[in-house]
């Protein structure tokens, strides 16, 4: 088709609703009634090889050029030129402007600034984390440590140079003030895993790309010390088991709720949130068992959780039998029938002074070391007593027959040394497995 065929006159002049040519496919389309209220835009038509109509002819597209108070003629005519270069490439015209779009906005997207990224992902989570709590801390914890340093930052230019300012970001005014991640280890490490789950987020989402820069092995862990260097772990106060049986007969003395929780969960060696968070149908009375389910399960992430079977001695049960039944939970308030705080046996140790010496989680480093010390019983079997995963063929063993007798026999054991009269550790005979 000839070119070159219209004019800028011609085209200012045109108020007939229809298509005009200028040749080598491109038209100025007029819309409109023709009077009062027109429409100029141009149109690029063009036909596709190896994309047939049901006549057998070469598919015609048309692709929109723009308006023309947007586009003059000269300027319509280039970008025509630049579709029909396309053409001879052998690309279409508008996949290849769909492609163009498609890149741009992945570009705008990876503007995103990260904090509206970690908002999008708490909002994302939130459902299926256990508590609000949780939302909150993670809410609280990037608006204090990360927020200053990168949340306006776009989510696509966050570095590893950028999560080392967070982390090694001073604690306090002083010119010899520690870093966050020397002063406040513990929060350090769980926002730097925000902030990674939150890249992570932002990668599958298209608005950034390559390797997290929060990420601790292979990044981070070359350029900061292991958290267990900069601050060990204080592990939580126990009781020596020597002093168990005293404690235990002080403890029985008490007539409260929060006491026989707590003396349930010492003769189970059960976690706090186990033990209050305990209802009737976990119970098998005549099987004299506890199953705590999976999901209720603390554990390390990622690990293959199993619902939990706890042997329960004859006192166990009798504190079963006792509390009040208030409702489905084990250990519930007279007043709603809702379950004890999770304060409920701390606030118990405290008010029979021990507040400054021991915790309720405690009590079941006192059950390991008594296995460990007065016992034969292996190492596996105490671990899976306190709900620790251990190897799957471990576990299938100690869950046949005689291995699930033994691994009675040793919560057996056990409720009988906390039941024993006080003594000495000297005094104490070693038990041995059956």
């Amino acid at each position: 088709m000839a070119r070159g065929k219209l004019t800028a006159i011609e085209v200012a002049k045109k108020t007939k609703p229809g298509m005009y040519g200028d040749g080598d496919g491109l038209y100025l389309q007029v819309t409109g009634d023709g009077k009062e209220r027109i429409g100029k835009s141009w149109i690029f038509r063009y036909r596709l090889k190896g994309h047939m109509s049901a006549s057998g002819k070469p598919l015609a597209r048309e692709m929109g050029l723009g308006s023309l108070e947007t586009w003059s003629l000269t300027e319509a005519r280039e970008r025509a030129r630049q579709q029909r270069q396309l053409l001879d490439q052998g690309r279409d015209p508008i996949e290849a402007r769909k492609l163009l779009e498609q890149a741009e906005a992945l570009e705008e997207a990876k503007s995103t600034p990260f904090q509206d990224c970690a908002k999008a992902y708490i909002k994302a989570h939130k459902a299926g984390w256990k508590n609000a709590k949780h939302a909150d801390q993670w809410t609280s914890t990037l608006e204090t440590w990360a927020y200053p340093i990168i949340g306006k930052v776009a989510v696509g230019a966050v570095t590893t140079e950028l999560v080392l300012k967070v982390l090694e970001q001073p604690v306090g005014d002083q010119p010899d003030a520690p870093t966050f991640w020397e002063a406040r280890t513990e929060t350090a490490s769980r926002v730097r895993g925000r902030i990674e789950n939150v890249l992570d987020w932002a990668k599958a989402r298209n608005l950034r790309d390559g390797d997290n820069p929060a990420r601790w092995k292979g990044l981070l862990d070359k350029l900061l010390p292991p958290k267990a260097q900069v601050a060990p772990v204080e592990h939580h106060k126990a009781l020596p088991y020597a002093d168990l049986p005293g404690f235990m007969a002080d403890l029985r003395r008490r007539n409260s709720l929060s006491a026989r929780a707590l003396e349930f969960t010492i003769l189970t060696a059960a976690r706090t949130s186990d033990t209050i968070g305990a209802v009737r149908s976990e119970i098998d009375r005549e099987g004299a068992l506890w199953t705590v389910p999976a999901a209720r399960l603390k554990g390390r992430k990622g690990t293959r959780k199993r619902d939990h079977v706890v042997p329960l001695c004859d006192r166990a049960l009798q504190i079963l039998e006792d509390v009040p039944k208030r409702s489905e939970y084990l250990f519930a308030h007279e007043e709603d029938g809702q379950p004890l705080s999770n304060m409920a046996m701390l606030e118990l140790l405290q008010g029979m002074g021990y507040g400054e010496d021991l915790t309720v989680h405690g009590f079941r480093s006192t059950f390991k070391d008594w296995c460990s010390d007065e016992t034969e019983y292996p190492n596996e079997m105490s671990e899976m007593a306190i709900a620790h995963t251990v190897p799957d063929k471990v576990e299938a063993a100690y869950r046949r027959g005689n291995m699930r007798r033994k691994r009675r026999q040793m919560m057996l054991d056990w409720a009988a040394y906390c039941e024993s009269l006080p003594a000495t550790k000297t005094n104490v005979v070693p038990l041995r497995a059956g």
